[in-house]
């Protein structure tokens, strides 16, 4: 392995086990390193600090992902890392009820760069670093052996891949995948398009808060905006919500999520679908709902368009307050990482005085347990959903 020395004024964070390690903190960089080759950094007075992979296509010059100085980098080590990944969410996630869910959150579960997504039988993994992606074959080698799955599907085309000068690619890389994925989670049956939904699939990461919301469904009408393939609107059917309208730009996920309600035995016929864009639609609306659900895209992908970002989250909450009845409900999500949860809050208090409303916050939720968070790792967080008490 090659030794890289970190200068003494930059060690803070990488003893403190922070999973990234910038060019700046070297002393130097040999030339003719490739990314994923592995490496170990040491102090200038030549203490083991931490071990990881070179990234030269990023910022990010060195992720870290192990601190055992005599640890091999080769097909055992993806096996170990995965399979300590696997015990948590089998501990803690995996029931008779669910069966699906994150299988590796990247850096947090020590394989910076990596996502993997399990649904029901088959397995979804994106590559997000060139690093990473050098250990293709050993990760679905590892991936095969700790779960014996009847496919792994590929979904690497994310926009990040273009920071690192990657192609976007998807495609299986094991066994087989059906066109659509039955999974079931707490208990529902969902419908899952892992080769052209949004993201690998499904949004793993709300199964709690969309349990959570239930209890402020009950003979209320609904409004599910940016609904995708109606995870809320199920579980807003079975908390006994009166009618639900789903709002998405995507025909292709309005319809599986018509198909979502009545395989959960759920009469469609109290559910509208609306195939527009979700800031037109509240604007021109005229309706009111007892309850609105804004679970939309990340507004902020770059921290240079912050300020845009949040120019687009407080006018779309605002105009979601102002058609919710009086004494309603509002469940509010942002899934922008250079989005915090005190900005977050602070635009929704700009919101509310904008619409006339009073805001009272009821819950508040980041990531689940399947998405652990480092906690040297504030860059890793990035979900945050707030269930709101609206008064005027």
């Amino acid at each position: 392995m090659t030794k890289l020395t970190v200068k003494q004024e930059r060690i803070g964070p990488i003893t403190g086990y922070h999973p990234w390690a910038f060019s700046g903190a070297f002393e130097s960089i040999p030339e003719g390193l490739q990314a994923g080759e592995p490496v170990k950094l040491f102090s200038k007075k030549g203490d083991y600090l931490a071990s990881g992979y070179f990234n030269s296509y990023s910022q990010i010059t060195v992720r870290i992902w192990s601190y055992d100085k005599d640890e091999e980098i080769d097909g055992r080590f993806f096996s170990k890392r995965i399979d300590n990944a696997r015990q948590i969410r089998t501990k803690y996630v995996e029931s008779p009820l669910t069966n699906s869910y994150r299988v590796i959150n990247g850096e947090n579960d020590f394989l910076p760069g990596l996502i993997v997504d399990k649904y029901a039988d088959y397995l979804v993994v994106q590559f997000h670093t060139r690093g990473i992606e050098r250990w293709k074959n050993e990760i679905v080698a590892a991936l095969e052996t700790t779960f014996s799955p009847k496919g792994i599907y590929e979904r690497s085309d994310m926009a990040a891949r273009n920071i690192e000068n990657l192609e976007k690619t998807k495609g299986i890389l094991s066994g087989s995948i059906p066109d659509i994925i039955n999974i079931l989670e707490n208990g529902f049956k969902f419908l899952v398009d892992v080769k052209g939904g949004q993201k690998t699939g499904f949004f793993l990461d709300q199964r709690d808060k969309r349990q959570a919301f239930m209890k402020y469904a009950n003979n209320t009408s609904v409004l599910n905006c940016f609904s995708y393939t109606g995870g809320f609107s199920v579980y807003a059917l079975a908390g006994g919500a009166r009618n639900v309208v789903n709002v998405d730009a995507s025909e292709n996920a309005l319809e599986l999520a018509r198909e979502n309600i009545i395989i959960n035995g759920f009469n469609v016929s109290k559910c509208g679908f609306v195939c527009e864009d979700v800031k037109k639609y509240l604007k021109n609306n005229e309706d009111h709902f007892d309850v609105v659900i804004l679970d939309p895209p990340a507004f902020i992908k770059d921290r240079r368009k912050k300020k845009e970002g949040i120019a687009g989250y407080k006018s779309i909450n605002e105009m979601a307050l102002r058609i919710l009845s009086k004494g309603g409900t509002l469940a509010t999500c942002s899934c922008s990482a250079h989005l915090t949860i005190e900005d977050f809050r602070y635009l929704l208090s700009e919101a509310g005085g904008k619409a006339r409303k009073t805001l009272s916050i009821l819950e508040c939720y980041t990531h689940g347990t399947d998405h652990p968070q480092l906690v040297p790792f504030p860059e890793g967080e990035y979900l945050k959903c707030f269930f709101l008490s609206v008064s005027t």
